[in-house]
This record gives C-alpha cells, sequence and structure tokens, in this order.
C-alpha cells in the first residue's frame, strides 16, 4: 500500500532541512538603517548610491529584499543621537554610519545591533573598536587615512601654489577626529617651507564660517588646506565661494570638494569605499559578527584638479601634475 502524498511530503521535508538550514530564510526583507552626518543633497547622494549599486550586485534590490532607511543629520552632531535611536525603534538588521563622527552615535544607541561604520578615520583611538584585526562588539567597518595624508595634501597644495607660504587650515574643533590632523599638518609644513595658521570654525552655521574666514582675510594666508569634516561638508558650496572671493587656492580631502569648487582633493575614493562596503552588509545578513570581521583600510586615493577654478584663479596648473591627476574637471 502506498504511504498517503502527505507523507511522502514530510519526509522530503525532513531530508531536506539539514541542507537549507544555513540559507536565508524565503522572502526575507532586510532593514538596513543609514545614518550620516552629511545632508542628502546631490553632493553626498552618489555615497548612498554606491552603496545602493553594491548591493544590487550582490542580489540585493531596494524596496524588494532590502528596504533602506536614510537619516541626515545635515552637519549637526546634536542631531546624530536622536536619528540613531528612531533606526534602533524601526529594528534594523543593520546600521551603516558614514562619514566619520557618525558611528559613536550609533553605537551609544544600540551594542547589539550590527554596526558598519564608512570613512571613519580613527577607529581605535575612538573607542569605536578594540582593535583592527579583532574589533570585539557589534562595531566594524571601513577605515579612512585623514592623517596619514595630510603631508601629501600640503605637498600638493604646495605644488599648486608655490608662492602661498601662509597657509590657512580650516577645521571643525567640535570634531575629535580634526585635530590630531591639525597637529600633524603644524609638523609637516616646515620641511615644506610653509607656515600654517589653524582657523576654527566654531558652530555649524553660516555666521559661523563666514567669521572664520573674515580672519583668513585678515591673515592675508596665500592658500587654505580644508580638513575633513561633515560639518564643514554641508556648507562645501559657501567655502568655495569665499575662496574664490579671496582667490585663494583650497585643497579639500576628497573628491566631492573639488566638484563643489575647490582647486584639488586628494584623498579616499568615498564613492568607491561605499560599493566595497555592500560586501560587509552581505557577509552580517548572512550570519558574520562585527567583532569577528577585520576593519578594511582604503586602498583607492586619488586626485582631482577643477580646472574651472584653477582658470577663475588665473593658475597654471604643470602639465606633470595634471599627468598625475585621477580626475579633471572641465
Amino acid at each position: 500500500m502506498r504511504p498517503p502524498i502527505a507523507r511522502i511530503v514530510a519526509l522530503l521535508l525532513l531530508v531536506a532541512a539539514p541542507l537549507t538550514a544555513g540559507a536565508q530564510p524565503a522572502g526575507k526583507v532586510w532593514r538596513i538603517g543609514y545614518l550620516s552626518l552629511t545632508s542628502d543633497t546631490e553632493s553626498y547622494r552618489p555615497w548612498l548610491g554606491a552603496l545602493r549599486d553594491g548591493l544590487r550586485d550582490l542580489g540585493y534590490v531596494d524596496g524588494e529584499n532590502i528596504v533602506i532607511e536614510p537619516r541626515y543629520a545635515a552637519g549637526h552632531v546634536e542631531r546624530l543621537s536622536p536619528l540613531a535611536a528612531e533606526l534602533v525603534r524601526l529594528k534594523v538588521d543593520v546600521l551603516v554610519t558614514a562619514p566619520a563622527g557618525s558611528a559613536l552615535a550609533a553605537r551609544r544607541a544600540s551594542r547589539t545591533i550590527p554596526i558598519l561604520f564608512i570613512g571613519e578615520p580613527d577607529p581605535v583611538g575612538t573607542g569605536l573598536v578594540a582593535g583592527l584585526a579583532h574589533p570585539g562588539g557589534n562595531v566594524t567597518g571601513l577605515a579612512d587615512a585623514h592623517a596619514d595624508l595630510v603631508p601629501k595634501r600640503l605637498e600638493l597644495l604646495k605644488q599648486v601654489a608655490p608662492s602661498a607660504t601662509r597657509v590657512g587650515i580650516l577645521w571643525n574643533p567640535a570634531n575629535p577626529d580634526t585635530a590630531p590632523q591639525v597637529k600633524i599638518a603644524e609638523g609637516a609644513a616646515p620641511a615644506l617651507g610653509l607656515t600654517v595658521l589653524p582657523v576654527a570654525v566654531k558652530g555649524p552655521r553660516r555666521g559661523d564660517l563666514d567669521r572664520a574666514f573674515a580672519t583668513i582675510e585678515q591673515e592675508r594666508l596665500g592658500s587654505l588646506f580644508v580638513i575633513g569634516d561633515s560639518t564643514l561638508g554641508v556648507q562645501r558650496d559657501r567655502i568655495a565661494e569665499l575662496s574664490m572671493k579671496l582667490r585663494l587656492p583650497t585643497s579639500g580631502t576628497h573628491g566631492g570638494w573639488a566638484e563643489g569648487g575647490l582647486l584639488m582633493s586628494y584623498g579616499t575614493d568615498f564613492v568607491h569605499l561605499f560599493r566595497r562596503s555592500a560586501s560587509l552588509v552581505d557577509r552580517i545578513l548572512r550570519g558574520a559578527k562585527p567583532a569577528d570581521l577585520p576593519v578594511e583600510q582604503p586602498t583607492k586615493f586619488e586626485l582631482v584638479i577643477n580646472m574651472r577654478t584653477a582658470k577663475a584663479l588665473g593658475l597654471a596648473i604643470s602639465p606633470s601634475l595634471l599627468a598625475r591627476a585621477d580626475r579633471i574637471i572641465e
């Protein structure tokens, strides 16, 4: 006598169970939180777009099997904590933070939800992770290399403006990641024949930036180096405008600064970094623990030169430097 169809199905399911135990639940929709100190503007959308593209390559499609919940603090550090708490209440499966400064608020909000930072220059020094090889806890990610690149940025700025020996260092003292970079700039300047003057922007408002530029004008500085910071990044267009008004060759820390009108930038390719982060998100969604995922270091840096700005400043960029540029904005 043949066994009932239902019994056959049950037996087949029992046999198949061990083979699918590690697979993702069928029909599962993952919720990914994105916490950023930047703003939801055209300048920064390519970053999140690169994360989406990277996830799509791995089979995750926003609105189908993943939902990305973005929250932007628009340069206001005090907004990060409530936004992080909001994402925790949404029970996100992983919380992606970027750039520097955003991850600390996420970790204060949760010690259990996996947190993946992008662009933190000193995750060990700020206490985000116990170590780069063995992060421990619920946090890992992709670091940046701001401090290591400071001398190179000053050197490049001198190459485009060799007569400008007094360099302003525009920085945000409220960001703990920036003070070490100021010290490195001060230490590297003498060997390059430069004198640097740190100029602090003491708040996120337009008036705070305008007061800093009044100091720059008063000190008759010859060029300007902007220390990477999200609060300053939100005012990137204004920084470019004021630099142009004072006819200052100005350098930033990633390609977005040059795209926004600064003369040049040298640093991590953040679009590449965000796309790379998709693989770590995938590993976490598949069950990997942040504690066991080593912090990755950037491997791709780019020199970007804005020739429109160079022409407006009356600067002739040497052919050798143009040949070294990864991108030239015409």
